[in-house]
């Protein structure tokens, strides 16, 4: 038989947090943010359920294809635009929106011919510092891509910094409204903390909301906020099952370094996941994790291929056992993302994005 573990997409999940996100932004339209391979989902697995959206937004090329060859006509948008001035041909030929953030990118648009106008989306730095327009340099940007021809519509966006902190918007709202007086077009800056904590607010959550996280189940604001505080479902799941037992005793040690020592008896399962399926190595005793749906906690270093588990709480568990690892478990139970990646000292989007390619995929 194969090695027993899988990761499962849950399009139902996807449809009912991006219902949620319209919910919190009900005049806006939303993007389905499907940058990096849909967050490590698949962008074919989770098109069925995400595309009730207004529209995708990612960045490469060669995802908007993938997205364009099932079928969606409607818009896409690449977040950080052009990375060449041959990208814009393909732009004319998908019919793709893109940002505009440098005055690179202006000069190719300029250069460029095309029979059909491009929408772009005007990008201001309001104090993130990556990428966008200065205030000082952001009118001289539009005036200029406003006299091309080759350019039909400017939206005007920006991204928030803090949206899930306690510094909040209002910093960035104040420089956006401030460049963009009296400029027209669409705008576009929500990402998922600020949709959820700040969008009843009509000037933030603007004409187009871009979540990203938590339509992918995860609490943006973790850990002052659990993800199903925001009534957010999770998407993916990753299970596995005990292949090994073991009854330590007092003294005994477990796994690589000999990180963990048992104090008493102890009895700890083998599980068949380790850091090449995507599970990150970082996360060390007392990360939790669900043993035929039973809270426990993993014991010592994740190793390659394994990783070991304390079966207290589960005495009757066996080799066969059902382990989840972050997700949905059985009988209701759940595995929050977020409460691994935390243990692991880092953010969900990273174990999503981290799923090996030896993992079988299975869309529920």
């Amino acid at each position: 038989m194969p090695r027993p573990i899988q990761a499962t997409i849950h399009p139902d999940a996807l449809r009912a947090n991006l219902e949620r996100m319209r919910r919190a932004a009900p005049d806006a339209k939303v993007w389905a943010i499907v940058k990096a391979n849909a967050y490590g989902h698949g962008i074919e697995r989770v098109y069925e359920g995400l595309r009730g959206a207004d529209g995708f937004a990612l960045l490469d090329l060669a995802e908007a294809e993938r997205v364009r060859a099932l079928g969606w006509r409607g818009p896409i948008l690449l977040l950080e635009g052009a990375f060449e001035a041959r990208d814009l041909e393909l732009c004319s030929r998908l019919n793709l929106w893109h940002a505009v953030h440098c005055e690179e990118q202006i000069d190719w648009l300029a250069a460029h011919k095309t029979h059909q106008p491009h929408r772009v989306f005007l990008k201001l730095n309001s104090g993130m510092n990556r990428l966008g327009f200065t205030p000082a340099a952001f009118r001289t940007a539009w005036v200029r891509l406003d006299a091309l021809p080759q350019v039909d519509e400017i939206s005007l966006m920006t991204h928030f910094s803090d949206s899930d902190a306690a510094r909040g918007v209002a910093h960035q709202m104040r420089v956006f409204a401030e460049a963009t007086k009296d400029l027209p077009g669409e705008r576009t800056l929500s990402n998922s903390a600020a949709v959820l904590r700040h969008a009843q607010d009509a000037n933030v959550r603007a004409d187009w909301v871009r979540p990203g996280i938590a339509v992918y189940g995860s609490a943006p604001d973790f850990p002052e906020h659990a993800a199903a505080h925001w009534q957010l479902q999770p998407t993916m799941t990753l299970s596995s099952k005990l292949i090994g037992v073991q009854q330590l005793q007092a003294g005994d040690t477990v796994g690589y370094g000999s990180t963990f020592t048992a104090d008493a008896p102890l009895r700890i399962g083998v599980v068949a996941c380790g850091y090449a399926d995507g599970y990150p190595r970082h996360c060390s005793t007392g990360t939790p994790i669900l043993v035929e749906g039973v809270k426990t906690r993993l014991v010592g270093r994740v190793s390659m291929d394994m990783l070991t588990v304390d079966l207290a709480p589960v005495p009757n568990a066996r080799i066969g056992s059902e382990v989840t690892l972050w997700g949905n478990g059985p009988k209701g139970t759940v595995q929050p993302i977020d409460e691994v990646a935390r243990a692991g000292g880092t953010v969900a989007y990273e174990l999503m994005c981290a799923l090996a390619a030896r993992v079988p995929v299975l869309v529920a």
